[in-house]
């Protein structure tokens, strides 16, 4: 069964820009929602995403060890529920990093996809177009 990233009700070319923040991760298919989210853009459309990325070497040990050890235990101690912040804690650590990602979008169809680190790369977003044909 597809999630309604994967299977968008929207007509083809039919959004000039769509984002989506800390979801794509999320997808059953993160393949199938890029190649659903470039069908429904117009010619000339954008794609924006922003997600949690790879960190850049000199802050990547303190960040994991931070999302490790920290971020679980003020889940349970803020939340009561560590299992749902162990959950965001793998699926982050599973995200493509910033290259494997581009591709994964130009693999969709996209053009011109470049992406640009926030926070040294514990966040990033991600552009691509829906070049006119």
């Amino acid at each position: 069964m597809a999630l309604i990233g994967e299977k968008l009700p929207f007509a083809d070319n039919s959004i000039d820009k769509l984002t989506i923040s800390f979801g794509i991760r999320n997808m059953t298919s993160m393949s199938d929602a890029l190649k659903e989210i470039h069908r429904v853009l117009k010619p000339d459309g954008q794609y924006y995403c922003l997600e949690f990325s790879r960190p850049m070497m000199p802050i990547r040990p303190f960040y994991n060890f931070y999302n490790q050890y920290i971020i679980p235990r003020l889940g349970a101690l803020v939340a009561g529920q560590p299992e749902a912040y162990q959950y965001l804690i793998e699926s982050i650590r599973r995200f493509p990093d910033q290259q494997e990602m581009k591709s994964l979008i130009e693999q969709a169809g996209f053009s011109k996809v470049t992406y640009r680190n926030l926070f040294f790369g514990i966040a990033c977003i991600h552009i691509g177009s829906n070049e006119s044909q």
